[in-house]
């Protein structure tokens, strides 16, 4: 087994554990930002309890620090935009919405990584474009949660670039990487949530009833190991690509919800035939990239 057929099968891992996290977000009560800021809260030490125990904590450079705490902010607004998607609407409509995440790549990584456009991709993406204009054309009561949905998979695709930048220039490990991200996050959020909570009027939410379970095992398990493999990946592999992938997410995260929550009953044909579009572009690239890793 190759090295690029052996990273897209862990990334394929990390997306069906990242199904799971559409699921988790309508168990939780909570609303988009105080999910995530408790979800980076329980991120960052059990990560950190893994380096510490495998002997993979260590010290970084201060401009290592930075830049990757830097990418935390992207990484914790994709992730509150893409919670509002799902309580705006719900989880197959707000899931869906992340496989523009494609086509944003496919816009931004030729200006930001200063690399030719590659029309191919242009064209795979396009196709889950149409899949999107699909499913927009669901009830109006979706789409504020479909507009929320792109604006995640927007901010994941700068992300996602940003951070292949950030790897060849600090030379970190993907978990330290990881580590300094959610840093990052928890500074951002713990600064956004006084502001949150005066503009709602309220103190911030506490967790109860299922939150008690549920938040924990977002922020451990459907955390730190679906973002180490992805971070793996993008090491390895295009943005563009591991964004194409994660256009399985959806698909996980609806044949869960159609099994916990009966949301099969919510949507009509054309959801249906826009993730079979979404699907598609998933096999094609992922097609192309193994015909890439076979002439190399």
């Amino acid at each position: 087994m190759n090295q690029k057929t052996r990273t897209l099968l862990l990334l394929h891992l990390a997306v069906f554990l990242a199904g799971w996290t559409g699921i988790f977000g309508r168990v939780i009560s909570l609303d988009g930002l105080p999910l995530v800021w408790y979800r980076v809260l329980i991120a960052l030490p059990s990560l950190l309890a893994v380096l510490a125990l495998t002997g993979r904590l260590h010290r970084s450079a201060r401009g290592a620090v930075l830049r990757c705490g830097a990418l935390g902010i992207l990484l914790a607004l994709h992730w509150v935009a893409f919670y509002e998607s799902i309580q705006a609407s719900n989880v197959s409509v707000g899931v869906a919405c992340i496989a523009t995440s494609c086509f944003f790549s496919a816009l931004f990584e030729p200006l930001l990584a200063r690399r030719r456009i590659q029309w191919a991709e242009l064209l795979i993406s396009f196709i889950a474009i149409a899949g999107i204009l699909l499913i927009f054309s669901l009830d109006v009561r979706y789409r504020a949660g479909i507009l929320w949905g792109l604006a995640s998979a927007a901010v994941y695709s700068v992300f996602a670039i940003l951070n292949i930048q950030a790897g060849e220039r600090t030379r970190e490990d993907s978990a330290t990487m990881l580590l300094w991200e959610l840093a990052g996050s928890v500074v951002f959020l713990s600064l956004c949530v006084p502001t949150y909570a005066a503009l709602r009027g309220e103190a911030v939410p506490v967790p109860h009833g299922a939150d008690l379970w549920a938040l924990p095992v977002l922020g451990s398990v459907l955390t730190v190991i679906p973002f180490l493999l992805q971070i793996h990946a993008l090491r390895h592999l295009s943005a563009f690509t591991v964004n194409v992938a994660y256009n399985l997410e959806p698909v996980y995260s609806i044949f869960f919800a159609a099994l916990l929550f009966g949301e099969t009953r919510e949507v009509g044909p054309s959801f249906w035939a826009g993730l079979a579009l979404i699907v598609l572009s998933v096999w094609l690239q992922t097609r192309r990239v193994r015909r890439q890793s076979f002439r190399a």
